[in-house]
């Protein structure tokens, strides 16, 4: 048996490269927890539990992430085989209740360092992946509509996005449209262009708002009203052409299950944090493939660790027809690992070493390190 020997968590806080702009906060900097697990053979794993916003976008913040591991995880990873993964985390489920960031940072590490035992990429833990590169999105969320398509304009020139999200919903419908549809111009053919309106609208909101989108060219509209109003987003998706992507909806399998029995989206956008782990995300994209729902990575702004772990689930789903939106890392002013990730061409480059196939660049993180500060 080997056993795990310590759990080591800690918070990094880190700048963004602009404010980001959604419809419930506005964010200056992310905080990243981090989840270190050393195994008594001498491999140890990384994983990273990240949220948008505190406690502003969902119901874990960093520090309750952080907390949960500590004082309800920690204890029965101590007496677990860490070999056997998916046993270790069914008993993490019997014994803790949600706090699926938690789960997903911890399960994270564990096959960090399963992979770099076997000399395996987490991708072929998770069944092998079907492609090695990822077409990403760039959001863009400053609000301003001459900000944003400078903005835009950038990425394109250095081939680095050609698909880009625009949070709205904090301002009035039609002048979050006016804001959408002169971007949709200013880029035209070139660029696909969604929005992600974070549950802002109601439904009688969300009905003129798609409609107007909809004449604007856009894409794709994400999770336009409350999460838990799956009848209603069904009535939207069934109303309307232009698809309807859940998100906040969407938290583990069973949402996934019960969005596909309601026809109730047309999109899922798959987020590993909110799912609960990396496992359980895949399950939410099998039920999506079954039901014939497209399917997109999703990202909760995570820092290098998350993202990558992302990556590697998504590279494994045979269909991806929306690619996904792992730009974290580029949101924010510091990198923390030794390597920074590989955008290139639209893409992110999935790494094919061992583990999740990056390391911790030690001396930035003990510097931004809140409890070393």
């Amino acid at each position: 048996m080997t056993k795990i020997d310590a759990i080591e968590t800690f918070l990094i806080d880190l700048p963004t490269i602009r404010p980001h702009v959604l419809s419930m906060t506005t964010m200056n900097r992310q905080t990243v927890v981090v989840v270190r697990i050393r195994c008594s053979d001498g491999v140890t794993g990384i994983g990273e539990g990240t949220t948008i916003g505190g406690l502003s976008y969902g119901d874990e913040s960093p520090e309750g992430i952080k907390l949960a591991i500590d004082t309800y995880i920690a204890p029965v990873l101590r007496n677990a085989d860490a070999t056997r993964v998916s046993a270790t985390m069914a008993l993490v489920g019997k014994l803790v209740v949600g706090n699926h960031f938690a789960k997903s940072a911890v399960e994270t590490a564990l096959l960090d360092a399963m992979g770099k035992r076997l000399g395996l990429p987490v991708s072929e833990l998770l069944g092998g992946r079907h492609r090695d590169a990822l077409p990403v999105a760039w959001t863009l969320a400053s609000g301003n509509t001459a900000k944003d398509i400078d903005e835009a304009e950038r990425m394109l020139a250095l081939r680095r996005h050609d698909i880009f999200k625009l949070k709205i919903g904090k301002r009035d419908v039609a002048d979050d449209v006016a804001h959408v549809a002169a971007i949709k111009r200013a880029l035209g053919d070139r660029a696909s262009v969604r929005v992600d309106v974070n549950q802002a609208w109601d439904e009688a909101g969300a009905s003129r708002g798609i409609a107007m989108l909809e004449d604007a060219g856009v894409d794709l509209v994400e999770q336009p009203i409350a999460r838990g109003n799956r009848a209603a987003l069904a009535r939207l998706a069934a109303r309307f052409i232009v698809p309807i992507m859940a998100d906040e909806s969407l938290r583990g399998p069973e949402d996934a299950f019960a969005l596909a029995a309601e026809a109730a989206a047309d999109v899922f956008a798959v987020k590993i944090a909110q799912s609960g782990g990396l496992h359980a995300a895949g399950r939410v994209g099998a039920i999506a493939d079954a039901a014939g729902i497209g399917l997109y990575g999703g990202t909760m702004l995570e820092a290098g660790i998350g993202t990558i772990a992302s990556a590697h689930l998504f590279a494994t789903f045979p269909r991806l027809a929306w690619g996904t939106e792992l730009f974290g890392p580029l949101l924010l002013t510091e990198e923390i690992l030794s390597e920074p990730l590989a955008y290139a061409d639209f893409a992110l480059q999935v790494p094919n070493r061992p583990g999740l196939g990056i390391a911790l660049d030690e001396d930035r993180v003990a510097f931004f390190r809140r409890d070393r500060r």
